[in-house]
């Protein structure tokens, strides 16, 4: 009786992360002047992609709740 067991386990930075890490590298050389909230901008793309999600699932949840209102008011 064998029990194999395999674990496989990758972490990655991916894109917005390798993108923070040049802009930051380029800002300590001086090539370019760019303001901090800039060259860590990649870093805001996942939270606001998450951020768009839920306003989005908000904003359908108060329309679902006002249409089942107004159907509740005609019957």
């Amino acid at each position: 009786m064998s029990n194999n067991v395999v674990v496989k386990s990758s972490a990655s930075i991916g894109f917005p992360g390798l993108l923070t890490l040049l802009f930051i590298g380029l800002k300590l050389t001086g090539y370019i002047a760019w303001s901090w909230w800039w060259v860590l901008s990649p870093l805001w793309i996942g939270f606001c992609f998450i951020l768009a999600i839920v306003v989005f699932a908000l904003i359908m949840a108060i329309i679902a709740k006002c249409l089942d209102q107004i159907g509740e008011n005609n019957e």
